[in-house]
């Protein structure tokens, strides 16, 4: 690790430009190479040629799931090093590679580590999720919790009653193709992993679920909502005709009907200082 580019976001999580600069300054310190920056969705991510171009070996990600997920897609081929620095709300991605929580101590670890692993991920057409997907009524919540994130009470307020209205007004969503679960769940929740999908499906049809539901978005910590039906699966599709709201890593995507949804496994490309033990065999 020595040629470096940086992708962050300002605005998500707790990548702030404060906290951006002071990394940047630790690369100079560690004498390592600051071949360029992107500030997203602001700037355009680079390309794979760009980067190959200016001599980069790693690019570092700042960012909240949303923002890692974008570049990871936009570099799918691309064969050099991602190191992932925590900078978002729940984290999970750096929390899997690193024992550390703070970037810096990452950082640090990072520049003797030479292990690389590669990442499981679900996919859907060219819709990618290495944290997880979410389908169902309840992915709705994701402008409740953007309203929340950009402080507007209003917005919020109008967003969760919305939320609420779809949860209680919908049937919920159908899903075939993992064995056990039934019909109209108000979410279902894909989980990548190296040896197929792992479905959590949830009906939050009482009061007391839907408001734990809610808060548990609104929090961050939307995979700890309570599920009452799992499975294992290879392959899933949502049961219908019509388009979906789906969330891939927090993102809003809009799903084709029966699309299959499957599990993918990325280039061992993603540097991990946490002991062999703690990070799953690729």
């Amino acid at each position: 690790m020595q040629n470096l580019w940086f992708i962050t976001n300002p605005n998500s999580g707790t990548a702030t430009r404060a906290k951006c600069e002071a990394l940047e300054a630790l690369f100079e310190e560690s004498g390592l190479e600051l071949a360029g920056r992107t500030e997203f969705p602001e700037q355009k991510l680079p390309e794979a040629a760009k980067l190959d171009g200016a001599g980069v070996d790693t690019v570092v990600l700042f960012a909240g799931d949303g923002t890692i997920n974008a570049a990871l897609c936009a570099l799918e081929t691309w064969e050099g090093a991602f190191l992932i620095l925590p900078g978002g709300t729940m984290n999970l991605l750096a929390r899997g590679l690193h024992s550390e929580t703070d970037p810096h101590k990452i950082l640090h670890a990072a520049r003797t580590c030479d292990r690389r692993v590669a990442l499981p991920y679900v996919q859907a057409g060219r819709h990618r999720a290495f944290v997880g997907l979410i389908l169902g009524p309840a992915a709705s919540w994701f402008r409740a919790r953007e309203a929340m994130r950009s402080g507007t009470f209003r917005r919020l307020i109008a967003a969760a009653r919305g939320a609420l209205r779809k949860t209680f007004g919908e049937r919920g969503i159908r899903v075939e193709g993992a064995k056990g679960l039934g019909d109209h769940y108000q979410a279902v929740f894909v989980t990548p992993d190296l040896r197929g999908l792992e479905v959590a499906a949830v009906d939050a049809r009482d009061w007391k679920s839907i408001v734990q539901l809610g808060w548990e978005w609104l929090s961050g910590d939307w995979v700890a909502a309570h599920a009452v039906s799992e499975a294992w699966t290879e392959e899933l599709r949502v049961r219908g005709g019509k388009p979906v709201l789906a969330l891939f890593d927090g993102e809003p995507v809009t799903l084709a009907p029966r699309v299959p949804i499957r599990s993918g496994k990325s280039l061992e490309t993603f540097i991990a200082t946490r002991k062999d033990e703690e990070v799953p065999a690729t």
